[in-house]
């Protein structure tokens, strides 16, 4: 007979144990969990995303109502028997659809078509749960749960369900094990409400607790210091990103506008100089140059082909355009959420790229694809392998500064290629090239014009996201003369044409604003509502310029959780950084800063040490000076002279040597002035003056820093101590040692604190 089908049913109305309540509130919320992470993923189908967490809650109120399974395993068993006739249906005709843009539809479709098949088999094993067995399918599947959603996502939201996850499967283990053993015990059971299942209760969640977080911490040492690799099993796979449109290369008026209405996080980007290296830069997308008058789009064209250098540096090319001359150099570090687009955005003027664009598995017989990108004549850079995953590269761009004079002289030399790319215009409403022609009436140069295009739009029109109704059959005409208002789109458009109409190129850009700055992180914010377009003018000489005829928005004010929502961002990038793309570089990286806090703590605390012991010594110094003054003290200092002479040994040398010129000038002071007591008396009083902040410097002569103390009273007994010594020392003569010493009296005397 099994053991585990021979324990009696889960029903609380019939068992009130304690241990088996405590196990049954773990496996709910561990399952709970299981299914809410998936469902965070937002890779799975509305189906997917409803109906398993309702029938759990279902469940759990059922359960706390005291009611036992709903099915028996009889019922249970054909359902499942069914359910097995449709998965072939499930896996080759519904997942297959609901994965159809996936990176990989027919991987995806595997793994959608399998997560259905567990979702179903936790409802009915959930609502039919009867035996120990049951229970322990049903904690696999919560595991088996959180492995799918560790597939399907690398967000932060990933790491907080976890963290609620382990502490709750220690809980649930421990509570299993301790029931099953406690069956057939001859020990009265803990029922359950009582004061003693309380403490059962808490203790068992203080030890879950323990556990986890002990093994939480252990885990992350074994992740710190484990080998790593670059490229591991499925590394940066994500099989059906959340991707933003309308950064290719045919974009229809109004789609930017849809896009700015949300705030998912498209990249975050970190600027060497922080927020004013940064300020109003662009990150530049595409570039589009033909318009239908409803369409921008890229007639085919040959792109060229880029290969990184020896430090992996993809050196990028000015195209038909020549340098600018002059500008401030900018450095950045991108981290580019999934996207679809192969563009990588960048500030205008860019020099060189670097980073991981070879997608995520090896082609070549070495194991890795080879990296390359692509730049079309727009100067446009983008990867073939397609952003399926965040990805991370550093970027060098110039950002131009000519002076406006120097623009304006730059004349209107275009060569034919170039006004017949960037000079193109479709049938226009008449009132359009009208309205270019009065703007621009008193400009003569085509900065001029550009720059009085750029000010009356920003100027005579306004910005609103709000353009509801049916579209009209001209959307530019309708912008201008009847609407005048609208988003980014527009305004790049209205400019754009209404500049080629008065024959200077310009061309139409899809991009990003700046972002907002966090200053937590220390790195930009970029959403989708930061969306922008905006203009690009050509002048000889000096390049692509870029104008931005849109007026500002009406910015919100940060709300209440601003600087929470900033943390949390900072919380993200650090997660990416530091876990998702850990690897053996971040691990080098990591021991050097190990190494280099190390090292300053220990320098801290030597210094530390060091202090502390001058400021004992030169404390002891102090007292000794006042002691020997007075002569009531004089037996008690002789005493502690003599145990200071026996500790002299361990201190200083600076303190024997203070304790020997004490005892040669105060206590058996010589008869008679030798060179070895002169340099003693000098010492001392350089001693006190140093006290009263008057330090002889190394390259000083004893006359020298006589000639520098102030007139006062202290310049008198200095200057006649000083020549004492000169005499003693130098001179071979022998003044009066006790007119020496009158001398430190006085000096003494003028500096002692009072």
């Amino acid at each position: 007979m099994n053991t585990a089908d021979s324990i009696p049913k889960a029903n609380l109305s019939g068992d009130l144990s304690a241990l088996k309540r405590h196990f049954e509130i773990s496996l709910y919320f561990l399952l709970l969990t299981g299914v809410l992470t998936l469902v965070s993923t937002g890779k799975l189908d509305l189906v997917s995303i409803l109906l398993p967490p309702a029938a759990l809650l279902f469940k759990g109120y059922r359960w706390w109502r005291g009611r036992g399974p709903e099915l028996s395993n009889r019922v249970a068993t054909w359902i499942t028997i069914a359910y097995f006739v449709f998965f072939p249906f499930d896996l080759w005709i519904v997942s297959r659809i609901l994965g159809s843009d996936a990176q990989h539809p027919g991987l995806f479709a595997a793994l959608l078509a399998t997560i259905h098949l567990m979702l179903f088999a936790i409802i009915v094993r959930l609502y039919s749960a009867s035996t120990t067995r049951d229970y322990l399918f049903l904690t696999l599947m919560a595991f088996a749960s959180m492995l799918a959603s560790a597939i399907l996502t690398v967000d932060t939201a990933f790491v907080v369900f976890f963290f609620v996850f382990l502490a709750l499967a220690v809980s649930t283990f421990v509570g299993l094990e301790m029931w099953r053993s406690a069956q057939g015990a001859v020990t009265q059971p803990i029922a359950n409400g009582t004061r003693a299942a309380h403490r059962l209760h808490n203790a068992l969640g203080v030890t879950s607790a323990a556990i986890a977080f002990g093994s939480l911490a252990i885990g992350t040492v074994i992740f710190l210091f484990l080998p790593r690799f670059t490229r591991g099993y499925m590394s940066g796979f994500n099989l059906q990103p959340t991707l933003i449109s309308g950064f290719s290369d045919d974009v229809e008026l109004g789609e930017i506008g849809e896009i700015k209405k949300s705030s998912v996080v498209v990249m975050r980007i970190r600027v060497d100089g922080g927020l004013d290296a940064a300020r109003s830069v662009h990150w530049r997308g595409v570039a589009l140059t033909t318009f239908d008058g409803r369409r921008w789009y890229n007639e085919p064209h040959e792109t060229m082909t880029l290969t990184p250098g020896s430090e992996g540096w993809f050196h990028l090319s000015a195209g038909e355009t020549n340098r600018r001359r002059g500008g401030r150099p900018i450095q950045y570090t991108v981290l580019l959420e999934p996207i679809a687009s192969t563009a990588l955005f960048l500030v205008n003027d860019a020099e060189s790229v670097r980073g991981g664009f070879n997608g995520e598995a090896g082609t070549t017989p070495g194991g890795q694809r080879r990296a390359y990108l692509l730049q079309d004549p727009t100067g446009s850079v983008f990867n073939p392998y397609h952003n399926f995953s965040r990805m991370q590269y550093e970027a060098r761009s110039v950002l131009p500064v000519p002076p406006a004079a120097a623009l304006r002289q730059a004349g209107a030399d275009y060569s034919a290629s170039m006004r017949e790319t960037y000079l193109q215009l479709p049938e226009l409403d008449p009132r359009i090239p009208e309205l270019a022609k009065q703007i621009t009436a008193r400009a003569e140069a085509p900065y001029d014009k550009a720059h009085a295009l750029e000010g009356y739009l920003r100027s005579h029109y306004g910005y609103t996201l709000d353009l509801t109704g049916p579209p009209p059959s001209d959307p530019l005409a309708y912008f201008l003369f009847q609407k005048r208002a609208g988003h980014c789109e527009y305004f790049a458009t209205a400019m754009t044409v209404m500049l080629r109409s008065v024959g200077v190129p310009a061309r139409y850009i899809n991009g990003f604003q700046t972002g907002e700055y966090n200053d937590v992180g220390g790195d930009f914010v970029v959403r989708a509502s930061d969306a922008h377009s905006w203009v690009e003018a050509y002048f000889p000489s000096f390049g692509w310029m870029t104008f931005d005829p849109t007026p500002p928005s009406d910015e919100k004010p940060p709300g209440m959780f601003a600087l929470l929502g900033h943390y949390w961002d900072w919380f993200e990038l650090q997660w990416s950084e530091w876990v998702i793309n850990y690897d053996f570089v971040h691990q080098i990286t990591l021991a050097q800063n190990l190494h280099r806090v190390s090292r300053d703590w220990t320098e801290r605390l030597r210094t530390a040490f060091a202090a502390a012991r001058r400021f004992a010594t030169d404390r002891l110094e102090l007292w000794q000076a006042r002691a020997v003054h007075k002569a009531a003290l004089l037996p008690a200092g002789l005493v502690i002279l003599a145990v200071l002479c026996i500790s002299a040994l361990l201190l200083q040398p600076k303190v024997r040597q203070r304790l020997v010129s004490v005892w040669r000038l105060r206590i058996a002071p010589p008869a008679t002035m030798t060179p070895h007591l002169a340099t003693l008396q000098y010492n001392e009083m350089l001693r006190l003056l140093a006290r009263h902040g008057m330090r002889k410097a190394p390259g000083q002569t004893p006359l020298e820093f006589a000639t520098a103390v102030p007139d006062g009273n202290l310049a008198a007994p200095v200057h006649e101590l000083t020549a004492m010594y000169h005499a003693a020392r130098f001179g071979g003569q022998a003044p009066d040692p006790r007119r020496a010493s009158s001398l430190l009296d006085r000096i003494q005397s003028f500096v002692r604190p009072r």
